[in-house]
Parts: structure tokens; sequence; C-alpha cells
């Protein structure tokens, strides 16, 4: 059994930022478990530049986040939104281009993709301390220790580890469903828990690279809205300096997009790309759907029915009870002011090590 301060469960932007603050401010007495053998949680791209997950940020409504992307010196670039929207309401009749709107605040993008993002706070932490292919079973309290017992997904010998306390980086309803807790969570925490629905994990995207943004030729922006679908909104995806890109947010539900299948869902998606754009878009170079629904690591059941707005953040601590002081949420969805978004990860994962902090002070020694 392997002893350490702190379990940090998830190596997502939330797990991989508790890990960089620790590693900060001295203290690399932790351990990051990731069930995947990547890192990243929801943050994931194609061809290791195009976001197959979360996309964007806005500096001026989250500064925390835009503080850390400056400290760690990441490029970004601005949305490209200039140009003509095109709208389509009926299968019989031409979509219809309509002027395009800039977005206020301005959305910002990384220049190679979020993961960007992650693989900077990791490189500031000992490789040592995140294990992947490490799906983490169960949590109980053992003679006021917290034992973790984690399953290498290459073999079947489990592993255990010995903390003070857990940081839960990954979504509330996920933490429900996957782990085993001894003692038993209070109901009312657990059902509130279970009742945060987890964003993205009932979505898709569709994303098309090709050779050069011919859609700017024309005046159009690469945005699109349309009630045929399958894509109802439609943004340029692409890179400064690199391949172009178009990518949609795909309206139909998990069921029917599981019942479709991917390849045809894939060849819908082309063809209203060329629907909306043109003939020019048959020339893709490459393509993918990335149906968030179907990864066990993201989605459970409770999330095949989409939620098309963030859940309110429920409470990141247990207040009584065993679970006291030992157990934290960090995950995106505890964030009270970004429920969902990057920068709730990076709230949430500052609000729950400061409460650590002070839960720990409060417990050491007198020293007067």
């Amino acid at each position: 059994m392997k002893r350490v301060k702190t379990v940090i469960l998830g190596a997502g932007l939330s797990g991989t930022y508790a890990g960089y603050l620790l590693t900060k401010s001295g203290d690399d007495d932790f351990i990051i478990l990731e069930a995947r053998d990547r890192m990243g949680g929801r943050i994931e791209t194609f061809n290791s530049i195009f976001d197959l997950g979360p996309t964007w940020f806005w500096p001026e409504m989250q500064p925390a986040l835009s503080r850390l992307v400056e400290t760690l010196d990441l490029e970004t670039f601005d949305q490209y939104d200039t140009g003509d929207l095109l709208f389509e309401i009926d299968p019989h009749i031409p979509p219809r281009r309509t002027n395009g709107y800039h977005s206020s605040p301005q959305s910002k993008r990384f220049i190679g993709g979020v993961s960007q993002l992650v693989s900077a706070l990791a490189s500031q932490i000992k490789p040592e301390k995140i294990l992947l292919n490490s799906l983490a079973k169960s949590i109980a309290i053992d003679d006021g220790q917290i034992i973790v017992t984690s399953q290498p997904r290459n073999n079947q010998q489990h592993s255990l580890f010995s903390a003070e306390q857990v940081l839960l980086a990954l979504p509330p309803r996920l933490a429900i469903e996957t782990l085993k807790f001894s003692p038993a969570l209070p109901q009312e925490l657990s059902n509130q828990w279970h009742q945060t629905s987890t964003w993205m994990a009932s979505h898709a995207k569709y994303i098309a690279i090709y050779d050069q943004p011919f859609w700017r030729q024309s005046g159009l922006s690469g945005s699109a809205q349309s009630r045929i679908g399958p894509m109802v909104e439609i943004h340029d995806a692409s890179m400064p300096e690199e391949n172009a890109a178009l990518f949609g947010f795909i309206g139909l539900d998990a069921k029917t997009r599981k019942t479709l299948g991917k390849d045809q869902l894939t060849h819908l998606c082309r063809q209203q790309l060329v629907r909306l754009f043109g003939d020019k878009a048959k020339q893709i170079n490459a393509d993918f759907l990335k149906d968030w629904s179907q990864e066990t690591l993201t989605a459970t059941p409770a999330d095949l029915y989409a939620s098309h707005s963030h859940s309110p953040a429920p409470s990141f601590t247990v207040p009584l009870g065993d679970w006291k002081n030992k157990l934290f949420g960090i995950g995106s969805e505890w964030s009270s002011q970004f429920p969902g978004y990057l920068a709730g990860s990076i709230d949430a994962v500052e609000k729950a090590l400061l409460r650590s902090s002070t839960d720990q002070k409060r417990k050491a020694p007198d020293a007067g």
C-alpha cells in the first residue's frame, strides 16, 4: 500500500491543475489516478490540434483562467467570426444568408487546442505523480485513513493507496455512479451529486478539415444555425497557419445517434456542410465525430438525455459524518461561478484547496 497525503481522482483539467498547485506550493505528497490512457478527460483533440471537447474561454469574464494562461505563456487567438451567418429552416428552401455577429465578450481559443493547457500544467508535475490506466473503484475510511482502491486497466491486480484526503476531479454524477464509498455518503448529498448533469456528456461534435477556409473567400464567417440538422450549430474551427476546419454540435439525442450509427451520422454531417457551404465542402481532408455519450468514463445512463443548461453547483464538501474534511469535489461541475466550463475547473480547484488548507490548519496542534 502506498501512503500519500492526497489522492486526486482524474487527470483532466481539474486534477492536473490541483497537482500543479500542490507542486507549486511545495507539497508533492500526492498521486493522480487517471482511468484513461491519456490526460485531459473531456479535453481531447483530433489531429493533435482540433478540439473535440471544450473549445473556448472568455478572458473578460474568466480572469483566474486568463491569468493562468498568461502565467503558462500559452498562445491564444480570437475565435473567427468575421462575415455572414448561414441559417437553414426548411430542407426545401436554400440556406438564408444574414449578417453575422461578433461574440461579446470576445471568445478565445488555444493555439494547438485546449490540450495545450493540460500539457503545460502537467509539465510542472513529476511524471511519477500521474498514473494512467488506473481506474478507481472504491474509497473507504479505515482507522482514520482513507483507502483508495484502483484497478489498473492492463491487469487484474488492484492497487491500494492510503491518504488523508481525496480530491474528486471528475463529475459529481460519475463519482456517485462509479465509486463505492464506505461508509456511504449522506443520502441528501449523494442525491444532489447524482442529480447534477455532466456537461457535454450527452453531446456530440463533428469536425471536418480542409486545405483552406474557402468560406471566408465568400464573405462567410463559417458560422451556421440549422433547424434541419443533424448539426444545429456550426463554427469556424481553423487554426492560424494550420489546416482550415469547420465543426458543429449535433442536435440529435444520444439514442437517435446510436441508432443511426457513426458512419451514417458522419455521412449526414458531410451532406449538411455541402448543403450549407457548397461543393467545395466536399473536399474534406479528414473528419471525425466524437460522441461523448458513448464514453463510459464521462457519461452515465442518466446523462443520455440532453441538458441544455449548466446545472447549479452542488456542495463540494461533506458537511457532516465520517467524510467531513476528507473528501472534496474539484471537478468543473462543482464550481458555483462557471459550472461545466474550463474556468469552472480553475474555480473549483482553488476553492477546494483553500478549504482543505484551512481544515488542515484547524486540525494542526497549537504551536504556541
